[in-house]
């Protein structure tokens, strides 16, 4: 048998760990914004900036040297004592290095030994298989035993080799810890072998073009996205597990135009939320991954016409049955999140 049995999923991997969440927590994560820890000018902006984020990750591998990789592990378990991240909303994740390096049992012990108490969760970087996710599932459960932490911390996984991309389905289902999975594009470029060296968006080589005109004048031809594949296969397979697909990078930073476009097409593609590698990109995420106030003013008609979620209901012309109630509760306990950090969405999905 390739993967464990329904009863046994569910169980505590160690002795004295915490039980394995059935569901994810609803929260707020349109925007996971990295941080380089081992910089002690932005860390301590950390605080100020927390309640404007949703989640705040730091950072301990691709951008941190070598030789700062210490520095950057201590930053981390700086920042998991100086806000109440638990208490005030906002999550704190970290970013580790990759199962085959060096640091990553260190990065791994330090995090929840010391930050298990604020840490949401664990970025895992190159995952390939779903053995990944065994391993660092019953490493962090004996972690979790020895810490006494009563809340299970999960997973979130980054595609970034090919390998990685074929077995996403797996990855997805591997571990009741997952929460989600990203798109790490440079990485997965350079591991196709695909020729470009940008990170994320389209790109001005990968176009359609229209057939010759008659009269020989320019034909007309439009860029592409080469991710729109990988990104919704990607989304496929985290819905299918019940998890959440998150848009990756998009390293053009003066690019605020292409950013919101590329952020706009995973959003409609069906991911959850994105990342911001600078302060620039924060209100991008944010308008782009809130629920449009006409869907929340919609969604709450449906719940307040089915208040237990059965029967049918007739609004605005359109059925609604338990199907549509449960999207609508969805679209409206994330209205919720929303409008405990902003105030002037929270008076739009209110006007309704």
């Amino acid at each position: 048998m390739s993967q464990k049995t329904p009863r046994d999923f569910f169980k505590p991997l160690a002795i004295g760990a915490p039980a394995p969440m059935r569901e994810l927590p609803v929260r707020l994560e349109r925007m996971i914004h990295f941080v380089p820890p081992h910089l002690d000018k932005v860390r301590a902006k950390v605080p100020d900036m927390a309640g404007g984020v949703d989640v705040m990750l730091a950072n301990l591998e691709d951008a941190i040297p070598a030789d700062a990789k210490d520095a950057a592990r201590a930053g981390a378990i700086e920042m998991a004592n100086m806000y109440d991240w638990q208490g005030k909303g906002t999550g704190f994740w970290s970013r580790v290095n990759p199962l085959n390096s060096p640091w990553f049992q260190e990065d791994v012990s330090d995090l929840v030994l010391k930050a298990g108490h604020q840490l949401d969760v664990i970025m895992l970087p190159k995952v390939e298989g779903p053995w990944d996710i065994h391993f660092a599932d019953q490493y962090v459960a004996q972690l979790e035993a020895k810490a006494g932490l009563t809340r299970p911390i999960l997973f979130h996984a980054i595609l970034e080799t090919a390998q990685g991309m074929a077995r996403v389905e797996e990855i997805a289902l591997a571990s009741p810890r997952m929460q989600g999975i990203s798109l790490g594009p440079a990485d997965l470029a350079a591991d196709r072998k695909m020729k470009t060296t940008r990170v994320g968006g389209g790109h001005p080589f990968y176009r359609v073009i229209d057939d010759p005109n008659e009269d020989g004048s320019p034909r007309a031809s439009a860029q592409q996205d080469p991710w729109h594949y990988t990104i919704a296969r990607m989304v496929d397979a985290c819905r299918m597990a019940g998890i959440n697909a998150f848009y990756g990078p998009f390293g053009d930073i003066a690019d605020l135009d292409a950013c919101e476009q590329q952020f706009r097409n995973a959003f409609l593609l069906g991911c959850s939320g994105t990342w911001s590698l600078h302060p620039n990109q924060i209100a991008i995420a944010k308008n782009v991954f809130s629920p449009d106030p006409k869907e929340v003013i919609f969604a709450r008609k449906i719940l307040a016409a089915m208040p237990d979620g059965s029967g049918v209901a007739m609004i605005d012309g359109k059925m609604q049955d338990d199907a549509t109630w449960k999207q609508a509760k969805v679209i409206s306990d994330l209205a919720d999140l929303v409008a405990e950090k902003d105030p002037d969405l929270a008076k739009a999905y209110a006007a309704g």
